[in-house]
């Protein structure tokens, strides 16, 4: 929610609520509201779920990491990558980055090219149903680097910066990542209905 309301800030006359804002329990789990295998089938159905429960125009994304060597997988199922299942938060984010590793386990380095993906949809009241996409190339390392971000953010690098995402500042990671990319691509978008 912090990098989405810094990306959004711009956007006038714009409240930006979370679930918990509207004092809305996890329910159903997450699981069955991710059953498709695109990122902007998932964000979708969330975000028509959650605008079906509320009411209100609803944001919801989808991201995740694909790897070329491995055929683009994670893909949508990062977040349930690892084998271990019924982990929250950190531990299961280590438990998703030790998967990974142990899958390029015998991928070299220079083969273990990657990107983040990032789907941001959109349904409203009037019926407008969209989805924006963003993506950020990286390499996997083995090596984690860095204290911020989360899920893979210390294994993924930016060759360009030479910072994995868990070593960039906010400002830089917002501007470079899949995240960053499709938030601002819906922040123009509402930009331009709140000049219409």
């Amino acid at each position: 929610m912090a990098e989405i309301r810094d990306i959004l800030a711009g956007v006038p006359r714009l409240e930006l609520l979370a679930l918990d804002d509207l004092d809305l329990p996890p329910d159903p789990p997450e699981d069955e509201l991710e059953p498709h295998d695109s990122f902007e089938e998932n964000a979708r159905a969330k975000a028509e779920h959650f605008f079906r429960l509320t009411g209100v125009p609803t944001v919801a994304d989808d991201s995740g990491i694909e790897v070329d060597a491995l055929g683009g997988a994670p893909g949508v199922r990062s977040k349930r990558y690892a084998p271990d299942q019924g982990l929250t938060g950190r531990a299961r984010d280590l438990a998703n980055n030790r998967h990974l590793l142990e899958q390029l386990r015998d991928v070299p380095p220079e083969k273990r090219t990657s990107r983040y993906v990032c789907a941001a949809a959109l349904v409203t009241g009037e019926g407008e149903r969209r989805t924006f996409r963003g993506e950020a190339s990286g390499v996997v390392v083995t090596e984690a680097r860095g204290e911020g971000g989360f899920g893979y953010d210390p294994h993924m690098l930016d060759p360009e910066l030479g910072f994995t995402y868990a070593e960039m500042s906010a400002p830089q990671k917002n501007a470079r990542s899949h995240r960053g990319k499709a938030f601002e691509a819906l922040r123009d978008h509402l930009i331009q209905r709140s000049d219409a």
